[in-house]
């Protein structure tokens, strides 16, 4: 695993499922908790490491809200997302789709059009000045019910920021059941959103078959549980749906018990379309990179594999033609390239 760590490094990549807030590293984390000394979040970046070690999935979700108050300005959130921008820089990510929440902004008093220009502004800006493209998925936080789905809904639909590209679903599955949230992916897939929830991450194989079936699901956050059904992996496999796997994040929330137990093998052996993906890297203790080095000893891939993972990731992704021929490119040519040496 170590020796591809170089070539993956300077591999340019493409991400898409990787949260706005759950991308605040460390150094973000300081600077925001510096504006807000009421939060309980440490302001030293060290103990950060201590305050993101979970005990449970339901652990996780009580840390990531903790962060997503101090997230209380338009000046924040676009602090937060340029600053975020400029880590996926550093890892030579060419492209990603954030998934953002704006449920978890404006109901906490910040102004819905604020929010809006506040990403936007930021989006413009790391195009720009760090060559970065993002675009946008924004989530239902399924803990908060059907008054945030409605919500979410509005927001995407009636004020769409030109960044966004898709609709999700996040937060708990348990308790969460996937077909209450129709209406609401009706809604946003007839203004021209893709369909993107998470599902059999921390529950089984049905959540899947729910998210297609009921939402319409384009892609699938996780699908960790996939496996455990034969049909629905043949299904995902025949239909090209891609699952954002998350190898990390399964560990740190308990949904996998180890890292050589990720079901990622079975689901490319079944000839599924994989793709890897950070979720919340900092408070994981993991970036990209880190993701990509992972998937390479689980799959047992070279260079060519883990660019043709990196493609995988550019095919499934919601990224004009041309975008999508650019990035694939660079990939072939930096492979190549490297392979010459």
């Amino acid at each position: 695993m170590t020796d591809l760590l170089p070539f993956i490094e300077g591999l340019p990549k493409a991400e898409l499922h990787v949260h706005h807030v759950g991308s605040a590293s460390p150094r973000i984390v300081s600077e925001l908790a510096a504006r807000h000394p009421d939060s309980k979040v440490p302001l030293d970046p060290g103990a950060l490491a201590e305050y993101f070690t979970f005990t449970d999935f339901a652990h996780f979700v009580e840390v990531y809200l903790s962060v997503v108050d101090l997230v209380r300005t338009p000046d924040d959130v676009r602090l937060l997302t340029f600053e975020v921008a400029r880590d996926m820089a550093r890892q030579n990510i060419r492209y990603a789709e954030l998934t953002v929440t704006p449920f978890s902004s404006t109901r906490r008093g910040i102004p819905e059009q604020g929010f809006m220009e506040a990403i936007e502004d930021a989006r413009k800006a790391a195009e720009t000045e760090l060559g970065v493209l993002l675009r946008w998925c924004f989530d239902i936080p399924g803990e908060a019910g059907l008054d945030a789905a409605e919500e979410t809904a509005r927001l995407a639909v009636d004020l769409r920021p030109e960044g966004l590209v898709s609709f999700g679903l996040g937060g708990p599955e348990i308790g969460v059941p996937r077909p209450q949230f129709k209406p609401y992916f009706d809604r946003a897939i007839a203004a021209g959103l893709r369909s993107v929830p998470h599902a059999g991450e921390t529950t089984g194989p049905q959540t899947v078959w729910d998210a297609l079936n009921d939402l319409r699901a384009e892609r699938i956050g996780h699908g960790t549980s996939a496996p455990q059904d034969p049909e629905l992996l043949a299904y995902l496999a025949e239909h090209r749906i891609p699952l954002e796997v998350c190898p990390t994040s399964n560990i740190a929330t308990r949904a996998v018990a180890t890292l050589d137990e990720h079901p990622v093998r079975e689901m490319v052996a079944a000839g599924v379309l994989v793709t890897v993906n950070s979720d919340d890297p900092p408070m994981f203790g993991t970036d990209l990179n880190n993701e990509y080095a992972v998937a390479a000893r689980l799959l047992e891939l070279d260079e060519r594999g883990v660019a043709a993972l990196a493609k995988n990731a550019v095919e499934a992704s919601f990224l004009d033609p041309s975008g999508k021929a650019r990035i694939a490119g660079e990939i072939d040519a930096y492979t190549e390239q490297w392979l010459a040496k």
